[in-house]
């Protein structure tokens, strides 16, 4: 086995406490004897959602040996609220310890750079590797083997249960639902998506009439079927198809169709597996992989879909069978203009004016309300300014701020209802007066609503409920409060700085050189004024950037990824597998700063 560095781990620490302990605050020291992997998360990140999934198979293989410990370090205020990060254990079914870090102290110890990032340590308490982005399972689960064998042979391998303790579970007739549709009976669909299954209520909005779905997570069609947390919903035009419902099955990666005649299920698009760098972006709807899919609406003729895991919309068409890319490069910010050029970030949210010439769409890591123009194919941001700027300030649309938006909704009138999730707010934009107005406050985390009789049902998420507002024909004031991420700039230089973004292939494996380069690096910034040079995509891990010397501060946009494979002749379908991860690095640029910026993809800086 390849020798590796030896760096003791920092201790945990953490204002917020611990979760899923039992009420024990643990220290390393408690969990020396087992291979430690420490994962930095925040729930607002889908990515990290999707590492959540990754790791599940190793939890469950190497529980006698293995703790894994979620150090949740929050981007948005909201985040830092230790209700929400309680809520937000229960609602994606973290079945490890929690460290709550809101101030992000032990991020900054162990020099995180990224959501997600993977910390392995051994169990002498040494820091062994460290991976940012999604992917990286099957390296971590090789190295746990290694680190099994070898701290066995050494006697310091501790077996045996560890500190995991559940907590009590929620009750209820939902579960964290997300969206919500009104049928044409006049009753609600409701995802419930704490429940991974879709529940009819009443027009009540509380009486359940059927629940569609046994609960448990599967990706099973019939009329006993399963989901994994379900969250877009979209009734089709009657006689589109033999189905009615389109369902956003997020975590199966897939579409789904809904008979509401005898609930049976019918899987449209996605395969069941997450999409990545290389793979096909149009075809046969079953063929094609997805990434977390989390709203659907019916526009120019298609089924749009919110992609939210690859920061794109795509578009699945039922007569023909197919589902494609129908905007977004899935590069993570916000830049309008074409469909094909525009950048989005974790579209969430989708709603179609009533003319069906706007596609509006809640883009939440920007904290954006967004549309598209159906006559032009051409992408417009109506709120929000980027992806480290957020708040809940009313008034002029341009200064405007939202927090973390997951629903659309549009009103009689043609302005939109925005559910502004972090904000637990409902707030309206009126395209009219180009002014943003706040409807409804002290809503917890709403996720979506839909128009009923005058009213308003909003999905309050976090409430496990919906709740019914009169709309008011004055808007709700509000103190304005402005916000930026907690997480701290990097100082670096003006001129040149250079880039290297580390990477170790895992072992037993090598970068796959067979049909190319197995290696990419993408590069932009915000504002672009500040990369004087530097910006494209290339095939090299490193590069040099010269940076500005007039713009004092911005996000460099970093996409890395790598493809390895198995370094063994004697395999004849060797396995392979792709990394990659997006960093938004914030800058303030000083005479002083850093000439070099190292990412660490996988491996050891």
């Amino acid at each position: 086995m390849a020798s590796r560095a030896r760096v003791r781990a920092p201790e945990l620490v953490g204002a917020g406490g611990w979760l899923n302990t039992g009420g024990k605050e643990l220290k390393l020291a408690d969990l020396r004897g087992k291979c430690v992997v420490l994962d930095f998360w925040t729930f607002c990140c889908v990515n990290c959602l999707h590492v959540l999934d990754e790791l599940r198979e190793l939890e469950e293989k190497h529980r006698d040996t293995v703790v894994i410990v979620g150090v949740h370090s929050p981007k948005f205020v909201h985040e830092a609220d230790h209700r929400a990060v309680v809520d937000a254990v229960d609602r994606y079914e973290v079945h490890h310890p929690v460290l709550d870090d809101p101030a992000l102290a032990t991020w900054k110890q162990y020099a995180v750079r990224a959501w997600p990032t993977l910390v392995v340590i051994d169990p002498e308490g040494y820091v062994v590797a460290q991976h940012a982005g999604e992917g990286h399972a099957h390296a971590i689960a090789r190295l746990v083997e290694e680190l099994e064998a070898e701290h066995t042979a050494k006697g310091t391998l501790r077996r045996g249960d560890g500190p995991y303790v559940a907590p009590e579970p929620t009750a209820g007739d939902l579960k964290f639902p997300g969206k919500a549709v009104r049928l044409p009976n006049g009753r609600f669909l409701v995802a419930d998506s704490g429940h991974h299954s879709l529940v009819e209520l009443e027009a009540d909005g509380e009486t359940v009439v059927r629940r569609i779905g046994d609960g448990a997570r599967g990706l099973v069609d019939g009329t006993a079927p399963r989901f994994s947390e379900p969250q877009g919903l979209a009734l089709l035009p009657e006689g589109t198809a033999d189905y009615d419902v389109i369902v956003a099955d997020t975590v199966n990666h897939a579409l789904r169709g809904v008979r509401l005649a005898d609930g049976r299920v019918t899987t449209l698009a996605g395969t069941g597996r997450q999409w990545w760098q290389g793979s096909a972006t149009e075809g046969p709807a079953r063929e094609v992989d997805l990434s977390s899919p989390w709203d659907v609406a019916w526009f120019d003729g298609r089924v749009w879909i919110a992609m939210a895991g690859v920061h794109q919309l795509w578009a699945y068409d039922p007569a023909a069978g197919t589902v494609g890319v129908a905007a977004g490069t899935t590069n993570e910010g916000l830049v309008d203009g074409p469909v094909a050029e525009a950048w989005f970030a974790q579209p969430s949210g989708l709603a179609v004016s009533a003319d069906g010439e706007r596609l509006w769409v809640a883009d939440s890591e920007t904290s954006a309300l967004r549309w598209v123009s159906r006559e032009t194919r051409t992408v417009h941001s109506a709120v929000g300014t980027g992806l480290f700027d957020f708040g809940h300030r009313d008034g002029a649309a341009g200064q405007a701020l939202l927090q973390h938006p997951l629903g659309v909704t549009v009103l009689p009138d043609g302005s939109v209802a925005v559910s502004d999730t972090y904000n637990h707010a409902l707030r309206r934009y009126d395209p009219a007066s180009g002014e943003v107005s706040t409807l409804a406050t002290d809503l917890r985390e709403p996720s979506g609503a839909v128009l009923a009789d005058g009213d308003i049902v909003v999905v309050e998420s976090a409430r496990h409920r919906l709740t019914r507002l009169r709309l008011p024909e004055e808007a709700v004031r509000v103190d304005a409060v402005a916000h930026r991420t907690q997480r701290a700039a990097t100082e670096v230089a003006p001129g040149a700085l250079r880039l290297d973004v580390v990477f170790r292939a895992p072992t037993g494996q090598k970068l796959d050189e067979r049909y190319g380069p197995s290696t990419r690096l993408l590069v932009s910034a915000t504002p672009p004024e500040l990369l004087v040079s530097g910006a494209g995509a290339d095939s090299a891990l490193s590069r040099e950037l010269v940076l500005s010397d007039t713009v004092t501060e911005g996000v460099l946009h970093v996409s890395a990824m790598a493809a390895s494979c198995d370094d063994d002749p004697a395999i004849e379908y060797p396995a392979c597998h792709v990394h990659q991860q997006d960093w938004g690095v914030p800058v303030k640029l000083t005479a002083d700063g850093a000439r070099r910026l190292p990412l660490v993809l996988a491996g050891l800086e």
